[in-house]
């Protein structure tokens, strides 16, 4: 037992006591934020993972389903599945590819944007809340650093961006 502990050690790199505590109020973040998200969504009865994906495809005029499977790092058959689910809610609506009909689009429905757009405005309004409480230079401080994270975000994963 000991020699996997140190095996473990080994490998995990030194972690300074700022990134500790990062950690740590990353999850209080959300767990606080994405509670009150999921309040929302749960009467809506779509997932976390439908949303994200509701969200991406409302970000597009349409996208095949190898693109959605792309995006949210699943295979073919599990992408079909949150569509589905999606459509059975009459948030998405599937086509067929002009030049192509076996070729499935999906487009997002005026009742999956009013989803999108609601959820986005509860964010907007929770984070108003918290910046309020931040004085203007810390204001700008937060959007700042939250750009890089963002750029470094978008420069590791595939699946992250928008």
């Amino acid at each position: 037992m000991a020699l996997i502990k140190i095996v473990i050690e080994l490998q995990r790199p030194e972690v300074r006591p700022e990134v500790e505590r990062l950690a740590d109020i990353m999850m209080t973040l959300q767990r606080c934020l994405m509670l009150r998200l999921s309040e929302e969504l749960s009467r809506g009865q779509v997932s976390f993972p439908q949303f994200f994906l509701l969200g991406h495809i409302a970000a597009h005029d349409f996208l095949s389903m190898s693109e959605i499977a792309e995006k949210m790092n699943h295979s073919t058959a599990a992408a079909t599945g949150l569509v589905d689910r999606l459509e059975n809610l009459g948030y998405v609506q599937r086509s067929h590819a002009a030049n192509d009909r076996r070729k499935v689009l999906v487009k997002i429905t005026k009742k999956g944007s009013a989803l999108v757009e609601k959820i986005r405005q509860d964010i907007v309004t929770n984070l108003s809340q918290i910046m309020d409480l931040l004085p203007p230079d810390e204001q700008k401080a937060w959007l700042s650093i939250y750009e890089k994270v963002h750029s470094y975000c978008l420069s590791k994963q595939s699946s992250c961006s928008e």
